[in-house]
């Protein structure tokens, strides 16, 4: 697909239509739908080889068994388990181009060049092995042509059939489609090429790894997130990450925090720490040397979009507040320049050290909120899910978060119709990064809470 295409898209101007937007946050449902068509359709074709009793050579073969691959090897369970077997099959769509410009070279469609001196349904006077007109087309000898003339339903061949074969036109449809990604993958080759400049590397509880790097000319925006490759563990593994903290003019650092999780992941952990002590509550700071790691991006998401509402609801579960971070991180060097004006975020977490990933951002905004005489600016709700014991924040400088934890779950409906009564009459954003459950519950309320005169547009946060 192509990111950066649309990324651009979505940061232009003239882009300001939600449907227009929303239709570029379904580029990845686009794709998939494409290539189930193309699958189904494949089978159709091959279906019409046997009956047909067409031999369709060695190139259709390996077309049939290169996208046998490419489709087993998407499935959800492969993705999730063997991400490396999907990334390497999924790259075989080059081979598939390749193979399919040549798939029509040998000539399997053919046209009839002499249609004028043979019609179809024309019959021939020099066959004897026939002995009906309807059934072959021929007549006996003994039939005259002068007898044949008088018949007005009968058309006599003038000469046999000549076939010519079909010059290909495969090159008509997918040479555009091919020169654009192509000219794509270019530009992010080049713009990717120079490896960045590790500053920090900070390891958080609950297997979360923060990175802060440094790179030439990099400019990002809230909500977006690049794509992060290391040599060390795969050269052509590249791997999503949102940024948690974007270039600003006093600072052209940005962060990302991984969660290890899988053998990627791992591996990098490896590279970047040595054997330490995961019982730590509080960050450590190393500094040593770092493996090589390489940025394509940043490449748009719904997220983007937080500060283009009044009032927005920023919904995470676990990791997946690291969008909302990034808005957050923002909002700390200065928010007039928004059109927001009322942030609600709402963090989901099993356990409560998960909440120090971003504890220090949380109350340096708050206190600076505070200081601007702006309180009600920022609504924050920690729900910590994990009920077997209580937990509370124990540290004096967290303070400002003890009373915003919550143990259960949240009670959607209720936070929801506190949120229609405080602003009546408003477009209110709905962005989710999150488990599905609770992004189809999210969903559902956004599109039928009425009370208030209040309208809730959803928001899903997706990766292409």
């Amino acid at each position: 697909m192509c990111r950066s295409i649309l990324t651009v898209l979505r940061g232009t101007q003239q882009l300001n239509s939600r449907k227009a937007r929303r239709l570029l946050d379904k580029s990845k449902t686009f794709h998939v739908v494409c290539g189930v068509s193309i699958c189904v359709f494949s089978v159709v074709h091959v279906c019409a080889h046997l009956v047909n009793a067409v031999i369709p050579g060695i190139t259709g073969v390996i077309l049939v068994l290169i996208l046998f691959l490419m489709f087993t090897a998407s499935s959800y369970s492969i993705r999730v388990c063997n991400y490396e077997i999907f990334w390497y099959t999924h790259n075989l769509f080059i081979l598939f181009y390749i193979i399919l410009m040549l798939h029509v070279v040998g000539g399997a469609l053919k046209y009839q060049t002499n249609v004028d001196t043979h019609p179809p349904g024309c019959i021939r006077t020099n066959q004897t092995n026939s002995s009906s007109y309807t059934s072959s087309n021929q007549v006996p000898e003994t039939q005259t042509k002068a007898e044949l003339k008088e018949m007005p339903h009968i058309t006599v061949c003038k000469e046999d059939a000549h076939f010519q074969h079909h010059f290909p036109q495969t090159w008509l449809w997918v040479t555009a489609p091919l020169c654009l990604y192509c000219a794509e993958r270019l530009y992010r080759y080049i713009r990717g090429s120079a490896p960045v400049t590790v500053v920090s590397v900070i390891r958080h509880p609950c297997d979360v790894i923060e990175l802060r790097m440094l790179k030439s000319g990099f400019k990002a925006r809230p909500g977006q997130y690049i794509l992060l490759n290391c040599p060390s563990v795969s050269s052509f593994e590249n791997h999503a990450f949102t940024l948690t903290a974007c270039p600003t003019q006093n600072k052209e650092t940005f962060g990302i925090h991984i969660r290890v999780l899988g053998d990627w992941t791992e591996c990098l952990s490896e590279l970047l720490f040595p054997a330490l002590n995961h019982s730590e509550i509080l960050p450590i700071m190393h500094q040593r040397t770092y493996p090589k790691l390489y940025v394509d991006g940043p490449f748009g998401t719904p997220s983007e979009e937080v500060f283009n509402y009044e009032v927005s609801v920023c919904v995470a579960g676990g990791i997946g507040v690291t969008p909302f971070a990034c808005v957050l991180h923002t909002l700390l060097g200065g928010w007039s320049q928004y059109r927001l004006r009322r942030l609600y975020v709402v963090w989901v977490c099993r356990e409560l050290q998960c909440f120090y990933w971003f504890a220090n951002l949380l109350c340096d905004l708050h206190h600076k909120l505070w200081e601007e005489n702006r309180p009600d600016y920022l609504n924050i709700r920690l729900y910590l899910t994990n009920t077997q014991q209580l937990q509370s924040f124990s540290e004096e400088r967290f303070r400002p978060l003890s009373s915003r934890l919550l143990i259960g779950r949240p009670r959607w409906k209720d936070i929801f119709g506190e949120i229609g009564q405080s602003n009546q009459h408003k477009k209110v954003g709905v962005f989710c990064c999150g488990p599905k459950s609770v992004s189809r519950e999210l969903h559902k309320l956004c599109n039928s809470f009425s009370a208030s005169g209040t309208v809730f547009e959803y928001n899903k946060e997706s990766f292409s």
